[in-house]
């Protein structure tokens, strides 16, 4: 049976594909892409070093431009964001039966409550798995049991969430210090391939 992981490159979406994959799924990566900026790029990298095949979602670019106007009128990210994620996960779900992420059990956003959870399976007929029960300690030590990870700051090139291509439109409409406010500097964990003594 196929699945697919909505695929950002990082330690949540990888540890779920390669969940499925040891369940026996036929499993894709997918990561959308709202024709703005290249985002996909690092995801792709990621899903390679990990033999996984990797598919790009081309999205509606209205998407995008409907949730970085949700961002701009409430100031921050959060519901733009949110809003984003459960079109993608709409679109995914036209596609493939089975549909995962990597949102976990203390992830704020993006993240579907459990009425969302239902519509999207209801209204689809679609299977949707994400990593809710789980907790960012779990996951950190499997990640680095399964993985070769990299922790760096993100920027436009190594990262594929849907912070990229929202902080490239509102840069071009409202200049970098707006986009900076809404999304100021961090880290993050990037997947680069297996654990050498890891057997896939």
């Amino acid at each position: 049976m196929k699945a697919t992981v909505l695929y950002s490159g990082g330690k949540d979406s990888s540890l779920m594909a390669v969940m499925l994959k040891r369940l026996g799924y036929q499993v894709e990566l997918l990561t959308a892409n709202f024709g703005f900026y290249p985002s996909w790029k690092s995801a792709a990298e990621s899903a390679t070093s990990l033999g996984f095949k990797h598919c790009i979602l081309e999205a509606d670019p209205t998407i995008l431009e409907v949730a970085v106007d949700m961002i701009l009128d409430d100031g921050f990210p959060n519901h733009g964001i949110n809003h984003l994620h459960r079109e993608v996960l709409k679109l995914a779900a036209d596609k493939y039966s089975l549909v995962a992420d990597g949102t976990r059990r203390d992830d704020r956003v993006p993240k579907l409550n459990l009425m969302e959870i239902q519509s999207l399976e209801d209204s689809k007929s679609v299977q949707y798995l994400n990593l809710a029960g789980w907790g960012y300690k779990t996951i950190n030590q499997l990640s680095e049991q399964f993985f070769t990870l990299v922790k760096e700051p993100t920027s436009m090139e190594n990262n594929s969430d849907y912070e990229i291509e929202i902080r490239f439109l509102i840069t071009k409409r409202e200049g970098e210090e707006t986009a900076s406010n809404l999304f100021p500097p961090h880290t993050q964990s990037r997947v680069i391939g297996w654990r050498e003594d890891e057997q896939k």
